[in-house]
Order: structure tokens, then C-alpha cells, then sequence
């Protein structure tokens, strides 16, 4: 491949040649300093810290509905690798012309409170299946995508994704004969590569280039909220290029030098917001083998769900709750106090809460020696209707034991949206209390 080049600032170090091709605008680069995980691009307001939101958001589908996990896709919904190309290479005008089509801009809302933001997906499917990083849709009250090649926006549903993994698979309603973004063997690819990634950077709405080559593969990287506030997250065996990958083009692809699909962009070089990786100073842009990307998408449309892939959406009670392995409610809401000092304590001012942002420790908290503190109450969620309130402990689901945050999670994770459970919960006045919730569906982790 002849000229590659970045657009805009291009990264310390790297060489460039040749006249600048009639390619988009790169936008402006934000300053190069840690990696920063390439969640939601424009978030028009900041979350809280110090929960883990987890099952607890606020659902797609209003609080109460049934939503049934969706029914397993054709064994040849999700394409294989393909092959290693035909061994010439294009210019980038000419590889960003091959893959752009099949490319969508996926919008979210986030919360009550419409927080927005921006990332990027692949058509893997012309019925409107589309492949993005679980991160891109994590935590969304409501999803769409638009398709570059029409300009046509669809609404968006989720067919499952994977935590660990950082891959989502979602689907596109009513769509069909879209364009599908041509896919390669990431087993083929080499260190020196040149490669193009693109994507929706910095949520502008419009895909835009950045090349540079493979400088190493096989990675493993490390992601943490830049304010400390979300557990950190590894990923192995990512591709890691020096091509100028930001905030937004997370879901994107890495093309080769022939114009096929070799990884999904999935974090970069970045100044702000998102999940980082602290002490990089070079600039790096890593991405998932898209061999990797396509075994876990096969694994979600065939409906297998695991401890780690989730199918459809999780269920949903309507709190906030905190994060770990600690038993003691007391010590749960001291965490909360510590992680948001200046909240202080108390609640909602209608004694339920439309977004983490400004959740605070509990005033009071039910006197027992074990189980999940209720840090919040979302408004209008099916907690809510069952009276639980903030400084609640659950103890119990379906007559099992609660402990911590860590083991509420995962009882909830045996269950689904539309099941009706029993919860046990200690009030701050100290009753006790069994009672049905059914639960709602709620957004993706």
C-alpha cells in the first residue's frame, strides 16, 4: 500500500510520504496522553461514582414489560473469517470505499437524564445484523444506528454480548439488502502491516480514516475509568497499530491492505473521558482480532449464553447498587461516602433517583450484619412499586442468601426479564419484608 498516512496530527515518530489523498477530514486530535477505552464518544453529562450499575439500570423496554430472550439466528447469520486477500494492495481511497458502506453510527441514550453518546458498528449481515464493542451499547436506555450508505436510521435491538470479551451483537429492525462490511483473517496479519481504521471519531457522525501499520499483536491491555470508578477490565490478544484510533470509532473496523476487515477498533489515544490505561504516553490504537469478534458474535446469535455472554437483555429491578465482596452493609455505604465525598448523605429529592450522577450515601441503613445496601432507587422501576427504599438491605432472592454486591449480581444473572422473584429486604426502620418484583428488561452491562 503506497502513502499511508493519519489525518490531522499524526502520531510521534511516524513517517509520512506523498501527497495527502482526497480522504474525509480527520477531525481535530485531542492531545496525546494515557489510552483512553473508547466508550461512548460524547457524553453530554458525566455518571457518579462508586456503583456498579450493573443489572440495575433502568430498561430499553418501560419498567414491568416482558421481554423474551430472542430466538436463536441461522448457523450462517455471522460470516466466517475470510481469506487472506488476493495479496495486492489499494490505496486508502479505494480500501475506505470497500468498507465504509457496510458501516453504521450507533447513538445512545444513557439514563434518565439523556445523556448521549456516539460510537461505531460493522453490518456483518444485509438483514441487519451489526457487530460493535459491548462498551459502545453498555448501560443504554435506548439505542439506534444509521447506515452511512443510506443515511436511513433504524432502531436498534440487542441480541446479546459478551463482558470479558468487549463484543456486542446487535440488530438493526426492519432492515435488510444492506451492505456488508468485507471481512479478512485476522490469523494472517503480520507486524508492519499497513492498516486503516475507521470509525465515527469524537461522535462527529461521519466516518473518517486513519491509517498507520500493525506494530505488534497478541496484546493484553488493562482498561480503568480515568476517575477510578469503574473495575478495570482486561482484553487479551488485541492487535495494537499505531494508526490515530479516538473516542468514537469503538465498534469500527481495522482494514488491511486489501480492503478487508481484520479487527474491530476497541481503544486508543486519548485525553478525556472513557476508561484508561494509565502511564502510556505513545500514541497506540489497539484492536480485537476480528476472528476473535466473529466466534464470540457466532456464540451470541446461536443464543448460547455463558457466565460471560449475556442473551438479549438482563433483567431489572430498579437500583443502585455498590460493588464487591464485602458483606457488610455498613462498610458498602462508607465505600459510597468515600467514593463520592461531596455528596454526602441522603437521597433523591422525590426519594428515588432518575441517574447515578449525583448519588449520595444513605442517611440510614437497615441494621444487619450481611447483605446488599440499596444505595438508590431508580424512579418508576419495579423496586420502586414494590417499596423498596434507599438504605434497604436485600438478603434474600427466591429464599437464597444475599451477601455482598458480588453475590446479588450473580443470582441475578440466573434470571431473566418477564420472571417474577421473591426479594427480602430490611428497611431502615428494621421490617422486614418478602415480596414478588417482576422484573423488567433492562440495558445492556
Amino acid at each position: 500500500m503506497q502513502d499511508y498516512r493519519g489525518y490531522g496530527e499524526p502520531p510521534s515518530g511516524y513517517p509520512y510520504s506523498g501527497p495527502t489523498l482526497p480522504m474525509p477530514p480527520r477531525p481535530p486530535r485531542r492531545g496525546i496522553g494515557v489510552l483512553s477505552y473508547l466508550v461512548v464518544a460524547v457524553l453530554a453529562a458525566a455518571f457518579g461514582a462508586g456503583v456498579t450499575l450493573g443489572l440495575y439500570h433502568p430498561a430499553a423496554a418501560s419498567p414491568g414489560s416482558n421481554v423474551a430472550a430472542p430466538a436463536p439466528l441461522p448457523s450462517n447469520a455471522v460470516p466466517a473469517p475470510g481469506g487472506g486477500g488476493s495479496g495486492s494492495t489499494s490505496g486508502e481511497q479505494a480500501i475506505f470505499n470497500k468498507v465504509e458502506p457496510g458501516l453504521v453510527i450507533v447513538k445512545s441514550t444513557i439514563g434518565y437524564q439523556s445523556e448521549q453518546g456516539a460510537g461505531t458498528g460493522m453490518v456483518i449481515n444485509p438483514d441487519g445484523l451489526v457487530l460493535t464493542n459491548n462498551h459502545v451499547i453498555e448501560d443504554s436506555t435506548r439505542l439506534s444506528a444509521t447506515v452511512v450508505a443510506t443515511g436511513k436510521t433504524y432502531p436498534v435491538q440487542v441480541v446479546g454480548y459478551d463482558t470479558t470479551g468487549d463484543v456486542a451483537l446487535i440488530k438493526l429492525e426492519g432492515a435488510s439488502g444492506l451492505h456488508t462490511v468485507p471481512i479478512g483473517n485476522s490469523a494472517d496479519v503480520k507486524v508492519g502491516a499497513a492498516v486503516l481504521a475507521m470509525g465515527n471519531a469524537e461522535g462527529q457522525g461521519t466516518i473518517v480514516p486513519a491509517a498507520g501499520r500493525v506494530t505488534a499483536l497478541n496484546q493484553t491491555i488493562t482498561a480503568s475509568d480515568q476517575g477510578g470508578t469503574i473495575t478495570s477490565e482486561t482484553l487479551h490478544g488485541m492487535i495494537e497499530t499505531n494508526a490515530d484510533i479516538v473516542s468514537g470509532d469503538s465498534g469500527g473496523p481495522l482494514a488491511n491492505a486489501s480492503g478487508q476487515v481484520i479487527g474491530m477498533d476497541t481503544a486508543g489515544s486519548g485525553s478525556g473521558g472513557g476508561f484508561a490505561f494509565p502511564q502510556q504516553q505513545q500514541a497506540a490504537g489497539f484492536a480485537i482480532p476480528i476472528n476473535t469478534a466473529l466466534a464470540l458474535a457466532r456464540q451470541i446469535a446461536a443464543g448460547k449464553a455463558s457466565s460471560t455472554v449475556t442473551i438479549g437483555y438482563p433483567p431489572f429491578i430498579g437500583i443502585y447498587v455498590g460493588q464487591g465482596s464485602d458483606p457488610s452493609p455498613a462498610d458498602q455505604g462508607q465505600q459510597q461516602q468515600q467514593s463520592n465525598p461531596f455528596g454526602g448523605f441522603g437521597g433523591g429529592s422525590q426519594g428515588c433517583y432518575t441517574s447515578d450522577g449525583n448519588l449520595v450515601a444513605p442517611s440510614s441503613i437497615a441494621q444487619v450484619s450481611s447483605g446488599t445496601l440499596v444505595i438508590g432507587v431508580i424512579c418508576g422501576s419495579p423496586a420502586q412499586a414494590a417499596g423498596i427504599t434507599a438504605g434497604s438491605v436485600i438478603t434474600a432472592i427466591n429464599g437464597q442468601a444475599v451477601g455482598a454486591p458480588d453475590s446479588l449480581a450473580a443470582i441475578m444473572a440466573r434470571h431473566h426479564p418477564g420472571q417474577t422473584i421473591s426479594v427480602t429486604w430490611v428497611s431502615p426502620s428494621g421490617q422486614r419484608t418478602t415480596s414478588g418484583i417482576h422484573l423488567a428488561a433492562g440495558p445492556p452491562l
